[in-house]
């Protein structure tokens, strides 16, 4: 098969930086008696939205304000600790680069906040190469739901089917597949197993992007090649 697009979740998957969310969420959870933020827990919540982990964390419904408050108190504590820290997931540049060469454009589907987008992007350096980015707080539904996934193809004009998606999340896992798109689970946080508990499986799993490149995305790209060749 060719692929037309690549939708990269952000958090996880253009960077190791989940481990560091963790190191935020524990200082969190400490501070408002909230119990630990373990692994269970993160399986649970990782790639969702903060209106749907918050209220989860604290076991009951949050007014919008509260809400707001909880969600600054932990991102900026996440902003705090993660800078200087972030660098790219390895053969992320590479993997950009072959992208670039055979114009198959990209987009970012992420269920960020705005302010840990432009954070995280320009610590990577990659804020002006990854310029089209759809945020879970812009469309209905967040992960698992297919709605950021969707929206990212249609930003970039290409259908769903068509896209390539990089997730760490199982609930990133499922709103990619949710949509119609290949997806390639990144281990960063999760093992295989673990990346399919939200009911849909990942196509291929890799460790890195030098991983994808050496194995399927070798004959992903030779598929995309040929098929734009005259």
């Amino acid at each position: 098969m060719g692929i037309r697009g690549v939708v990269f979740d952000l958090d996880g998957t253009l960077l190791d930086n989940m481990a560091l969310h963790a190191e935020a969420f524990g200082v969190f959870a400490e501070r408002h008696a909230l119990g630990p933020f373990d692994a269970a827990r993160r399986r649970e919540l990782d790639g969702k939205r903060n209106r749907d982990i918050f209220p989860a964390l604290f076991g009951r419904a949050l007014a919008d304000d509260e809400l707001r408050r909880y969600a600054d108190e932990k991102e900026g504590l996440y902003r705090e600790l993660s800078r200087g820290r972030l660098v790219p997931l390895a053969g992320l540049e590479r993997l950009l680069e072959r992208l670039r060469v055979r114009e198959i454009p990209v987009a970012v589907a992420t269920s960020a906040p705005p302010e840990n987008v432009r954070h995280t992007l320009a610590e990577l350096g990659l804020a002006a190469r990854l310029d089209r980015v759809v945020r879970a707080d812009e469309v209905p539904r967040g992960k698992p739901h297919p709605d950021v996934f969707l929206a990212a193809a249609g930003l970039l004009g290409v259908p769903a089917a068509d896209c390539l998606a990089f997730e760490d999340a199982p609930a990133g896992v499922a709103a990619a597949k949710a949509a119609g798109m290949t997806c390639v689970g990144v281990t960063t946080t999760f093992g295989a197993a673990a990346l399919a508990t939200a009911g849909a499986a990942p196509d291929f799993t890799v460790a890195d992007f030098d991983e994808f490149l050496a194995g399927p995305g070798a004959w992903l790209m030779d598929a995309q090649a040929g098929s734009s060749s005259t």
